[in-house]
């Protein structure tokens, strides 16, 4: 939302916005647009805005919904206003699936910008490269993140489906959004909804690595290739190597390198590259993109070093992430002491659907901690994550873990426990009360 209100206000379109917490970046980013961001109130559309962009987090009972609703302003959901203001005529690139959709949506779209494609695209983060999540060109190439929550309270199918896609990725198919998908099944078949529009001249990319996504490939209404790392994929990364600066891979006679550590990320830039192939990119011009690429923010992002500690801020909250990420930087940053500093803060990670996946991955890390568990007052007790077993189920494989319920406890015991070389990985989707400039504030005291 915040992207789009940024790329709407560059086309001379006057733009407000309310929230109920808005927190950096992207409160940043608004104030340095000079755009305002106010609590909700009727007050705010007092004016009559020509048309009113309702967020998919937005439900009725909301004083703006209502007010909308009842003086009949006009109004839309945010997928309904991309695809009929922004997507029509232009060459769609989806990318969806559980994971990685940020990490390989950036990616594509510097591929695209590097070699004088100026694309159009939203993404649900920041690239480092673009230095904005959206922007809308006169390009036919458009790159946009496909996301497969639902689309506004009005409007319950998934973003995706309003996307118009002429080709589409599904990185990986897993249970998530526990509070609007009843189970593996109901996501499958809104993916299946995003494969039925993809036109007999597009193209499916699916990760052939994931039996979740097999089931749902069984089509002829328009190409499909296979991509992963191992078993009959038709692009099949093989020759996988790691250090502090990255990750190498083959893919047939082409050795890739790319600024990024791990597993998952090796899958996220080889979707990117297959799909920049696609838009006609030759390997040299690939390459010469992703030596150049800088990340995105909150994606394995250090955010500082103070007195030999290194703090990164990652946005894994899904025990799949969790566990990727945790792999990634062991792989990155061997024979050093990784801390894993977990806030339970999504819709699915405050329920217990994952009790026993969190500990798993949580135990990659040398030293655990977890905070306490967001608005736990809005989940039925049966279906609450359990910190006591949580903490049990890590400390049975000999790690060290503590349930510590807020930021500023979590940065006491963490600093007076700390030593140089240690990574401390913050893994939470929202702000954590500022944890990570508090932590780098207090170990340089």
């Amino acid at each position: 939302m915040a992207s789009v209100a940024a790329a709407l206000k560059e086309r001379g379109i006057a733009v407000s916005g309310s929230d109920q917490g808005i927190y950096p970046p992207m409160s940043t980013f608004l104030e340095e647009r000079g755009i305002e961001a106010k609590p909700f109130s009727e007050a705010n559309l007092a004016h009559k805005p020509d048309l009113v962009v309702i967020g998919n987090a937005i439900s009725r009972g909301n004083l703006e919904a209502e007010f909308v609703l009842a003086h009949k302003l006009n109004y839309c959901s945010l997928p309904e206003l991309l695809k009929h203001h922004f997507l029509r005529g232009k060459r769609s690139l989806v990318v969806s699936g559980t994971h990685g959709k940020t990490t390989t949506a950036s990616l594509l779209a510097w591929l695209l910008e590097h070699n004088g494609l100026n694309p159009s695209f939203l993404i649900g983060g920041i690239p480092n490269n673009l230095g904005q999540g959206a922007r809308f060109t006169d390009s036919d190439w458009f790159v946009i993140e496909g996301d497969e929550y639902d689309t506004a309270f009005f409007d319950k199918r998934s973003k995706f489906v309003h996307y118009l896609p002429e080709a589409v990725v599904i990185n990986n198919l897993e249970f998530d959004h526990a509070d609007i998908f009843g189970s593996l099944a109901e996501i499958q078949t809104s993916f299946q909804r995003l494969i039925n529009i993809v036109p007999r001249n597009g193209l499916l990319l699916a990760n052939g690595d994931d039996a979740n996504i097999e089931s749902l490939l069984g089509i002829d209404h328009c190409p499909v290739r296979r991509f992963g790392l191992g078993g009959d994929c038709d692009d099949l990364a093989s020759g996988l190597a790691y250090s502090e600066s990255g990750s190498e891979f083959r893919l047939g006679e082409t050795t890739f390198r790319i600024p990024m550590s791990g597993e998952l990320n090796i899958r996220n830039a080889l979707a990117a590259l297959l799909l920049a192939r696609y838009a006609g990119l030759s390997d040299e011009q690939i390459q010469s993109g992703l030596d150049l690429f800088e990340g995105i923010r909150r994606r394995m992002e250090i955010r500082g070093e103070a007195g030999g500690v290194t703090v990164i801020d990652d946005f894994a909250h899904h025990p799949t992430a969790i566990r990727e990420t945790l792999k990634a930087l062991g792989q990155r940053y061997p024979g050093r002491r990784i801390w894993a500093i977990f806030e339970p803060r999504s819709n699915t990670t405050r329920r217990s659907h994952f009790q026993a996946e969190l500990a798993e991955a949580l135990r990659l890390a040398k030293r655990v901690v977890v905070a306490g568990i967001a608005r736990l007052e809005q989940i039925p007790a049966e279906e609450r994550l359990d910190p006591a077993r949580l903490m049990e189920d890590i400390r049975s494989a000999d790690t060290e873990a503590d349930y510590i319920p807020t930021a500023d406890e979590i940065v006491e015991h963490v600093v007076g426990q700390a030593k140089e070389g240690d990574i401390l990985c913050v893994l939470s989707n929202g702000g954590f009360g500022g944890i990570h400039q508090k932590l780098l504030d207090a170990l340089a005291k």
